[in-house]
């Protein structure tokens, strides 16, 4: 950490960033956002948005599992349920019984629930809500090491799958003609996708969890005119969202995650305009 903080001071030696934790938060940024940004691509595809905001949602219960067996850390909990959610949704949607999003909707409202029922026991919730709106600039080196790591995995695991990935799910039958296992890399997909998201809660809040995934891949989609165009604007669109966001809330003093959402949604709005312009 000794490196990057003599690196910020060198070549960005402005007022804001002096400080350690602006500058965890920025590296934090860095690594988190161009994830955001590849996964969000393939949610707005698969029509996913309601699905990645269930897995925020069900951090709450994660957090209250981690309350009753004692967990210091609740990461660890968050995760766990998140996963358990994960494969419950998809095992329901295979069978078929009803719609996805109604599938969706009834283990997002159950989970948030039964959540907020264990944690506002003998009003205890108050010491949780920080969870609701995150709290980037508490990111520590320790945090950053785990964002190194799921930051290499991602992209290591996007670069190998990321055909078959595409092809299962834009057109499954002919994916699985070709030999490709659609299932698993569906759950591949959603596994990921849940992991990011419960790591990331603790900085960026369950509340807006999900809009930061959806809005930079919605406004790439705007005027992205091929796959590979989709992708770098919605990593350069969520990048320049993050960095944009932290100078902004920490010049106003308000959330990092809320401000840089607000980002992602001008860069949305620009992009749908210039969209109808052209069409």
């Amino acid at each position: 950490m000794h490196i990057w903080y003599s690196l910020m001071n060198l070549l960005l030696p402005f007022s804001w960033l002096q400080h350690d934790f602006m500058k965890n938060a920025l590296l934090g940024i860095i690594l988190v956002t161009p994830i955001f940004g590849l996964l969000g691509t393939m949610i707005v595809n698969n029509k996913m948005a309601f699905f990645s905001d269930s897995l925020g949602h069900s951090a709450l219960t994660g957090i209250a599992i981690g309350v009753i067996l004692g967990i210091d850390n609740p990461i660890w909990s968050m995760l766990f349920f998140s996963v358990l959610i994960t494969i419950a949704i998809l095992v329901v949607k295979e069978a078929n019984t009803a719609s996805t999003d109604t599938i969706i909707g009834v283990f997002s409202s159950t989970a948030v629930a039964l959540g907020i029922v264990i944690l506002s026991r003998n009003g205890g919730f108050n010491k949780y809500s920080v969870y609701l709106i995150g709290d980037l600039l508490s990111i520590n080196p320790t945090d950053l090491l785990t964002l190194s790591l799921v930051f290499i995995l991602v992209i290591t695991l996007w670069s190998v799958i990321f055909n078959r990935l595409l092809l299962a799910s834009m057109n499954p039958s002919l994916a699985r003609s070709r030999g490709i296992n659609v299932r698993l890399y569906e759950y591949l997909f959603t596994m990921t996708m849940a992991v990011i998201v419960t790591i990331s809660i603790q900085w960026v809040g369950i509340l807006i969890i999900s809009s930061l995934l959806i809005l930079p891949a919605a406004a790439s989609r705007n005027i992205a005119k091929n796959m590979r165009q989709y992708h770098v604007y919605s990593v350069f669109i969520a990048l320049i969202s993050g960095v944009a966001g932290l100078i902004l809330s920490y010049f106003w003093g308000t959330a990092t995650g809320a401000t840089i959402v607000l980002i992602s949604s001008a860069f949305f709005a620009v992009t749908f305009a210039f969209k109808l312009r052209m069409s």
